[in-house]
């Protein structure tokens, strides 16, 4: 059974060395703490792509309107309609 990771087919064996590299690194008692702090770190870099995604959306729907407003004022109705105010 083979795992991507990345793109890169990594299967159970491969995972086993890995973990058990980490826990002679780390201790057993580290892991668990590794893991929190990852899972941690994850979070928050979704929040800030979340965020980020949010500002473009929130700019693109400035500049939509802007565009809108501006066609409104230079519509040939609008110009019409002017020069029949004045």
């Amino acid at each position: 059974m083979k795992v991507l990771m990345a793109g890169i087919g990594i299967g159970f064996q491969e995972l086993l060395v890995i973990f058990l590299i980490i826990a002679l690194l780390f201790g057993a008692k580290k892991i668990p703490e590794l893991a929190r702090g990852l899972g941690q770190a994850m979070k928050e870099f979704k929040k800030g792509m979340k965020d980020e995604e949010s500002k473009e959306e929130s700019k693109t729907t400035k500049v939509e309107n802007s565009e809108e407003e501006k066609s409104k004022i230079s519509s040939p109705e609008v110009i019409k309609t002017a020069k029949k105010e004045k």
